[in-house]
């Protein structure tokens, strides 16, 4: 069995809490993930973790065993970047997160444009709204949108990510076209599942940016809402990005722009400790240029 694919499973183990967290990481069954750990455990001739039915634990030679293959398997890492970072060609495979709407609707064809360029590099984009801990979680760069929050990676903004309000006619001509913002409590507004339940929708409104929805949908997924939005059912505040061809066409109508919430920054975040990566740095590059021009 590989060893150091056994060490990084043991500390994917200890950093995610959980076996199975540790073999989805690593692309194999929990059972497999186990038996990394007990060969490593038949190979010492010690127990590296306690056991129980809802959790584990360090033992004492865990932990020192744990602190000894993080400082091996970072020492690797960096063996390996620093003769990646040595070839004159960008090669090698990106991990890339980002949010739905923006890496379905604008990052994916300016990946594939990138691809193009670069045919010796490969990319693994993962879409979700849930925010993930780039480091933790093994990606080479994060999409994401509004000011980072992590000060320890690097940050490059890119553009602006503009959140609109829409209805289709047929709703509005059911239940009228609201003038403010509060009167948004009086329609079925369409809600999204990451936001704030307690404050709903956070708008640029004179009433301290506050509007609190008292929809029937709720969705974790904004083409979903768009559906119910262009059934008529009821109001839609999603990105510009996903709503604009609907706008275009009549399908939607734009309503209560003063109460738009403030455009965001669309930011790439990545470790510092890969920014001399060709594949990466050839990557950021692209995109700001791809989307700051398209913002100007």
């Amino acid at each position: 069995m590989d060893r150091l694919l056994s060490m990084e499973v043991f500390v994917a183990v200890v950093e995610l809490g959980s076996l199975t967290a540790a073999a989805a990481r690593h692309e194999m069954s929990p059972a497999m993930a186990a038996k990394h750990i007990k060969g490593l455990e038949a190979r010492l001739g010690l127990r590296l973790l306690n056991r129980t039915t809802r959790r584990q634990s360090l033992t004492e030679a865990g932990q020192a065993y744990f602190a000894r293959c993080k400082v091996i398997l970072s020492d690797i890492r960096d063996a390996e970047q620093g003769a990646e970072a040595m070839r004159s060609a960008p090669r090698g495979h990106l991990r890339i997160t980002s949010t739905v709407t923006f890496g379905s609707f604008a990052l994916a064809p300016a990946i594939a444009d990138y691809l193009s360029e670069y045919p010796d590099v490969s990319v693994d984009l993962a879409l979700s709204d849930a925010v993930e801990d780039v480091v933790a979680s093994r990606y080479d760069l994060a999409v994401r949108i509004g000011e980072p929050a992590d000060s320890s990676l690097v940050a490059r903004k890119i553009g602006r990510y503009q959140m609109i309000i829409c209805a289709a006619p047929a709703y509005l001509q059911r239940h009228g076209t609201p003038e403010t913002a509060t009167d948004l409590a009086r329609h079925q507004c369409l809600d999204f599942s990451y936001w704030n339940r307690r404050t709903g929708w956070r708008l640029n409104a004179e009433d301290g940016g506050a509007a609190y929805p008292a929809g029937r949908f709720v969705s974790n997924n904004g083409q979903a809402l768009r559906q119910a939005a262009l059934a008529g059912f009821g109001i839609v505040l999603q990105p510009e990005l996903l709503l604009a061809e609907d706008v275009r066409a009549g399908r939607l109508v734009p309503i209560l722009e003063s109460a738009w919430p403030v455009a965001r920054p669309i930011t790439l975040l990545y470790p510092k400790d890969r920014k001399a990566l060709p594949k990466l740095t050839t990557f950021v590059e692209f995109m700001v240029k791809r989307f700051t021009r398209a913002a100007k």
